[in-house]
């Protein structure tokens, strides 16, 4: 009888759900899976079996997510090829267990999360430990007995293999899964402006924007007049008949529809059912990964279970390039394919395709074990926790292209193993291109999660590690405790330290070859003499790790101006894209643009917010307009004499509001103590919360009807009420806390922690009852807000009232820049707060402080699983830059949604031509002329003018497109 290996079972038996989550640590990862999901995965142990370099992307995948245990099975002893691909492998690791020297190191990497080892044999008693169970590495036969045994006990199962430039992915959860979430995004809500009396009936939203819904969602409703039996009711499935319009339930026998109403998407628990390995070997389903190849998963299938037969049959995988072995697996092909079913048998068995995977079986590359691994980490997330849409149930995926356009000299003699770290990459691409590889000099945008994913593979592939290599990397960030999840180079106590030196650091213990030299610089106009014309020509490409379009647009336009490959690339939760850009062969980043992000009106953020995003937005224009600016304008009047000047230019009321901003600083509001500032916050609560939603009722009353006779609030205009100040109430000190202490902050004086305290100065403060009055404006459109004037004699009056500087010798303020990451700044506090009670003004449903920091922060959710793939896609096409690929067919832009899961592969575009005189030319063309004459003289402007004069149409001045990069200091 098999026993479970003495203290494993102990390690396992830890609970680690019952404990709380570790916002920080997990902050980004909660806002792409939530806190559900995340309970479940800390209920999860997993076993990852073979820890060759896929296991091990799988298993860093897994422990940076958070579950909670995992146990790492092998048996095997690490070879020379292992180095090439598993990156907690050392040259000292040779000859012994896999998963013995890989823990140490994979355990450093969450300290929630106990990382076992078991190397025995996988036997039933040991497998039932699990609520999931990932084989890499694995014999076919091997594989179907556990997942027989998996299906038949609950266990979910997710089998992964790499071979040279494919892959391969398979899951199976079991007869019945509860699929809580498909796709993870936040649940869509429009404003309803009728719903026919009919069978069924149809509703009709109002056109600011299209619902977003979908045929088969289940959606619920609220706030509906008139037809009242709709609100309350249970979530109900529609079906879809235009960007307006949806159908739903039977509503004739309703009441009739007068006015109002949302209309809010539901997340309703599903069941799927999965085949078991044995059922879907036979029967299989296809997720497609590249419509381009959209025959190649049922050829692929068949050629993997001939591999698995091949590698029985000789004890061996085919040997690289091979013409004899690929014969061979390719006649077990043919028989696998003769005794398929009808469901996967092929008429015709794409032998080049089969062929193709002989030649490359015997490599292991890190780029598609970080692709497939970052898959197959995230199905075992999905597994575990109910959260997003899993595989069903066959992946397969290959990047042929990245092999040689011209293979006439990749030949098997080139590709045998040299008993070193890049056999098994060599087995793939031979050893010349191994060379040229070591001797790439390349410049790292950034070492924050792509970063430090890019660095990992270049020093797994040897980019850079060889004589005359070289890697610059630059990221002016420290590292953060958030950090940890996703930017798995850091560890705990390299919190606080510098981003890209510990990067730098981190990936020399993978590869002591690699040649990597840090900065801390920003990439931009002020660093260009740094990241000059000798640095850039000297190198051979460019790769972007970073999080800002501005840096991505400024480094593409220097990529284009010294002609130099660019890797872009960026995630955003489950979602990722690669881009690859190449001088003369494809457009660049800056071509095309994602279109600008929809505003939000500004008369709706001060007066008629609808949505939780509105509260938030007038929050953190609250924060800036009260701790921020003002401070700013204050300093700027005391020590800069022509700030009154500069400032009366402005446009519009904008002279009026500075100046008032400085007179209520300075003058009006200005603090003495700390009881000073809680009667301020106090003051301003009653202001935002009570007396303007007063004045606004009072210039638009709740019967209000536009000039047509409609309601006025009505349709996107939420009728408001004024809230009333309870000390008792934990919000409204929540709020008078926040303020009050921001407050303290700008003006140097020491704020208070003491609820109690602040309750008893609050009990004492006299708010003056207010009135509203007539003749105040309230703009209804952003049209009227800008055609505001203020009168002269206004900022006359105003301009008299400020104290002179002089008679505030020494005085400054502190203005506070908003900073989301620290909970102990009241920041977040005053956000959630500010926002939730402007909501409550507006019967808008609050958001928590979770939802409330994403938005306000704007936060970019962020998961590892997502970084890695991506980061496999993007050097993957690094192989192709590096090999000098001429054929914009070879090259792929990715888009994928781990989530859906979704992926898009296509051609990059191609510069578009624009004609001048008898010449095309592209944005890659240029005039290029020798400035530096040869007696060692730079050129004259009239030697430079004189010099097209006489090329008359300047075609001897135009470049090729295979011209070679600008030399010479005048352009």
């Amino acid at each position: 009888m098999f026993k479970v290996p003495s203290g494993l079972s102990n390690e396992m038996s830890k609970n680690n759900s019952d404990a709380e989550i570790d916002e920080g640590l997990y902050s980004r990862q909660l806002y792409v899976l939530g806190h559900e999901a995340m309970k479940c995965l800390q209920s999860s142990s997993v076993l990852v079996s073979g820890l060759r370099g896929l296991g091990v992307e799988i298993a860093k995948n897994i422990i940076l997510g958070g579950v909670k245990a995992v146990t790492l099975h092998d048996e095997g002893t690490t070879q020379w090829s292992d180095l090439s691909s598993q990156f907690y492998l050392r040259e000292e690791d040779i000859g012994k267990n896999r998963a013995e020297v890989s823990q140490p190191r994979l355990a450093e990497l969450n300290s929630y999360v106990p990382v076992n080892i078991y190397t025995g044999p996988l036997v039933k008693d040991f497998l039932g430990c699990f609520q999931a169970v990932v084989l890499t590495n694995t014999p076919l036969e091997d594989q179907m007995q556990v997942g027989e045994f998996c299906h038949s006990h609950g266990i979910r199962l997710v089998v992964a293999d790499s071979r040279g430039l494919f892959g391969q992915l398979f899951c199976d959860f079991g007869e019945e899964m509860i699929l809580n979430d498909s796709n993870g995004e936040q649940p869509l809500s429009a404003m309803v402006s009728m719903i026919t009396k009919d069978n069924p009936g149809i509703v009709t939203c109002l056109d600011e924007a299209r619902h977003g819904f979908e045929s088969g969602d289940f959606v619920s409703f609220t706030e509906v007049q008139g037809m009242s039996e709709l609100n309350g009711a249970p979530p109900m499935e529609i079906k879809v008949l235009g960007p307006y319009t949806f159908s739903i339930c039977d509503t004739s026998c309703f009441s009739d529809y007068v006015r109002g109403g949302i209309v809010s998407q539901v997340k309703v628990s599903k069941k799927i059912s999965f085949k078991s390995l044995t059922a879907s070997l036979a029967e299989p389903d296809f997720v497609i990964t590249d419509f381009a190849k959209y025959a190649r998963p049922a050829h692929l299938h068949i050629g993997f279970q001939a591999l698995h037969q091949f590698c029985i049959q000789y004890h061996r995988v085919p040997r690289p390039h091979n013409e004899e072995d690929a014969t061979k697996l390719m006649a077990l092909a043919q028989a696998v394919n003769a005794q398929a079913l009808p469901a996967v048998q092929q008429d015709i068995l794409d032998e080049d395709l089969i062929r193709k995977l002989a030649y490359v079986a015997a490599g292991d590359l890190a780029p598609i074990n970080a692709f497939i691994g970052g898959l197959a980490a995230q199905e075992v997330m999905k597994a575990c926790s109910g959260k997003f849409m899993p595989i069903m149930q066959w992946l397969y995926f290959d990047a042929l292209e990245c092999l040689p356009e011209n293979r006439a000299g990749l030949t098997e003699d080139k590709c045998l193993p040299l008993q070193n770290r890049y056999d098994g990459q060599v087995a793939v691409f031979g050893s010349d291109i191994q060379k040229k590889l070591g001797k790439q000099k390349y410049f790292l945008v950034g070492a924050g999660a792509i970063g430090c994913e890019l660095l990992k593979n270049f020093a797994m592939i040897g980019l850079g590690c060889g004589e005359g290599g070289e890697i610059t990397v630059t990221d002016m960030d420290t590292i953060e405790k958030s950090n940890l999840n996703r930017q798995f180079l850091f560890r705990p106590w390299d919190v606080t330290k510098l981003k890209s030196d510990t990067a730098a650091t981190a990936v020399c213990q993978i590869n002591p070859h690699i040649r990597v030299v840090s900065h801390q610089n920003r990439v931009g106009p002020e660093t260009e003499c740094i990241y000059d014309d000798d640095f850039f020509q000297n190198l051979d490409g460019v790769a972007n790790a970073l999080d800002n379009v501005d840096a991505r647009l400024y480094m593409d336009r220097r990529c284009v101006y010294y002609r130099k490959p660019l890797l872009e690339s960026g995630t955003l939760g489950t979602k990722g894209n690669v881009q690859v850009v190449i001088p003369f062969l494809t457009e660049s980043y800056s071509s095309s643009q994602d279109p600008p992000e929809k505003s939000v009106p500004i008369c709706t953020l001060k007066n008629f917010p609808n949505a939780i995003e509105h509260t938030l937005q007038w929050a953190r224009d609250e924060f800036e307009g009260l701790f921020k600016q003002p401070a700013e304008n204050v300093n700027h009047y005391l020590t800069d004499p022509k700030f009154l000047e500069r400032t009366l230019k402005l446009t519009g009321s904008q002279p009026f509001e500075v100046l008032k901003a400085v007179q209520r600083s300075l003058v009006l509001q200005r603090p003495h103590t700390w009881a000073d500032c809680v009667t301020w916050a106090c003051h301003h609560w009653h202001t935002q919360y009570s007396h303007n939603i007063q004045q606004l009722l009072h210039n638009f009353p709740p019967d209000q009807l536009t000039s047509s006779g409609a309601p006025f609030w009505s349709g996107p205009k939420r009728c408001p009420h004024p809230l009333t100040f309870d000390v008792n109430n934990p919000l409204h000190l929540d709020y008078v806390m926040a303020a009050a202490n921001l407050f303290a902050q700008t003006y140097g004086l020491t704020g208070s922690l003491d609820r109690a305290a602040v309750a008893t100065v609050l009990h004492s403060v006299q708010v003056p009852e207010f009135t509203p009055k007539s003749g105040v404006k309230i703009h209804v459109s952003d049209l009227e807000l800008q055609s505001a004037f203020v009168d002269d004699s206004q900022l006359k009056e105003l301009k008299v009232t400020l104290p002179s500087p002089d008679k505030l010798p020494g005085f400054k303020m502190y203005p506070i820049d908003f900073e989301k990451d620290d909970d102990s700044n009241f920041h977040i506090d005053f956000i959630v707060a500010a926002s939730n009670l402007r909501a409550e003004n507006y019967d808008i449903p609050p958001a928590d402080r979770h939802k409330s920091k994403l938005i306000a922060g704007k936060i970019i959710p962020a998961i590892a699983t997502t970084t890695a793939a991506i980061v496999g896609l993007v050097c993957l096409e690094l192989y192709k830059v590096v090999q000098g690929h001429r054929q914009l067919e070879s090259y792929k832009n990715g888009f994928i949604n781990l989530a859906i899961p979704f992926f898009s592969f296509s051609e990059p575009l191609a510069p578009p031509y624009h004609q001048y005189y008898n010449r095309e030319w592209t944005l890659w063309d240029r005039f290029d002329v020798q400035g530096l004459q040869a007696n060692g003289e730079e050129m004259t402007l009239r030697q430079f003018l004189n010099y097209f004069k006489d090329d008359g149409d300047c075609d001897s001045c135009v470049k090729a497109k295979t011209g070679p990069p600008r030399t010479g200091s005048g352009t």
